[in-house]
């Protein structure tokens, strides 16, 4: 018989034996499977729903361009800040001033340059109310920057965005919430009581991360600080920077204008602090792996827990084994079995018990992942890798707890192993 051969015979007998195991001693069985399949279940569950959310910020990034950066009256970071203005200096900054906004047209680095404020409104049509939903003040260069797709109608002009006019393009959600099957285009709503005339529909592409889930309209910014009396000190602004023979270049050049132009206009000295932010992609992204890695870490750190108690309860189960097997450790050396065939039966035996954890755990997180898709704004998918990780940290906690009865069963005497009652 060949040395392959020979091995996959051992590892059927191990995965037969360990199964024998699990039905002779189901409670110490079923609880060292579940310690395993809760670890396991809680790493695919987790990578599901980051992987979802991932997307999720891969499609908002699309939907502005990856070289568009947004200028801000506040950083998006408020480290080492207690709220007073001596920790928070920039709370003292001024808000954006329209000849600054038009300076930065201007620029001949700039392509557009749109004014954008997030607010919240109740908005109603008849008997029809929505308490939740976004309301988005922006300028004309909406449809520049965000491309939206508006069908049926039409997104507001530039005369209609510097008016201030009462018109608003929706979502298609808060059409169907409002509107059901009938057309809206034309049709009046009221936000916060003010009448807003419906010209378009847009499909929201934005993730749960940016409101997408809820009803969304947007309108002139004007109207939304005039009409509904939003703060116009929140305005920030988002810039599209001009093509270029490289878009990271056309993005630096573009951020080092509008830099030296807000700081001309606000007479800052070469030693002073910019009395704004430029926020781009990269810096979102940096600041969301911050908060989701460090998620990320505490989850896996708990599935870790799991492992543990799976590991321990392989050690005990195993350890039971090796007593209650000690005559057949004994008969098998006696007819030739070496160290490494019995140590190698016996990590077999352990890994089978974890691997079954696994397969549970993974099929357990896959409907996680189902529900979370489901019933949650989080387009949850299980990426392969995270599969290839979870059965492999099963299979490798049981090695690695499995060693030690496993050493011990290979160490054992034949002779006081046939003795042993």
């Amino acid at each position: 018989m060949s040395a392959f051969s020979t091995r996959l015979s051992a590892v059927s007998e191990g995965v037969r034996i360990a199964i024998d195991a699990v039905r002779a001693n189901k409670v110490r069985a079923g609880l060292t499977i579940l310690g395993i399949a809760v670890g396991v279940f809680v790493v695919v569950a987790i990578s599901a729903a980051v992987h979802g959310i991932n997307d999720s910020v891969a499609k908002d990034f699309a939907s502005t361009g990856p070289t568009t950066f947004f200028v801000s009256r506040y950083p998006i970071s408020f480290e080492n800040c207690d709220g007073s203005e001596n920790s928070c200096k920039w709370l003292r900054n001024p808000p954006l001033r329209p000849n600054e906004v038009d300076a930065l047209r201007r620029l001949s680095t700039v392509e557009a340059v749109g004014e954008r404020l997030d607010w919240g409104a109740k908005v109603a049509y008849r008997n029809t109310e929505l308490s939740s939903t976004s309301v988005e003040g922006y300028s004309a260069e909406w449809t520049l920057i965000s491309a939206p797709e508006v069908y049926p109608g039409r997104a507001f002009t530039q005369s209609e965005a510097r008016t201030g006019a009462r018109v608003a393009v929706i979502s298609t959600l808060m059409a169907e919430r409002l509107f059901g099957d009938s057309d809206p285009i034309g049709k009046t709503i009221a936000m916060n009581d003010v009448p807003f005339e419906v010209i378009g529909v847009f499909k929201d592409n934005s993730s749960f991360l940016s409101g997408g889930e809820r009803p969304k309209a947007v309108v002139p910014v004007t109207a939304l600080i005039r009409a509904i009396g939003a703060r116009e000190s929140n305005v920030g602004l988002a810039v599209k920077p001009r093509e270029g023979l490289s878009p990271t270049l056309a993005r630096d050049l573009a951020i080092d204008d509008v830099t030296a132009t807000l700081r001309g206009l606000r007479g800052a000295r070469p030693s002073e602090e910019s009395s704004f932010a430029i926020i781009t992609q990269d810096k979102l992204f940096e600041t969301y792996n911050k908060i989701f890695g460090m998620f990320f870490l505490v989850m896996i750190a708990l599935s870790g827990v799991g492992l543990i108690v799976g590991g321990v309860g392989v050690v005990a189960i195993m350890m039971i084994s090796v007593t209650e097997r000690t005559r057949e450790i004994g008969v098998r050396k006696a007819l030739g079995a070496t160290k490494a065939t019995i140590l190698w039966q016996f990590l077999v035996e352990a890994a089978t018990l974890t691997g079954i954890g696994g397969a549970i755990g993974l099929f357990v997180g896959w409907l996680g992942s189902l529900l979370i898709r489901n019933f949650t704004p989080i387009n949850a998918s299980i990426p392969p890798l995270a599969v290839v990780a979870a059965l492999g940290a099963s299979c490798i906690t049981g090695i690695l707890f499995g060693m030690l009865p496993a050493s011990r069963a290979a160490r054992l005497d034949p002779v006081e192993a046939l003795r042993y009652e």
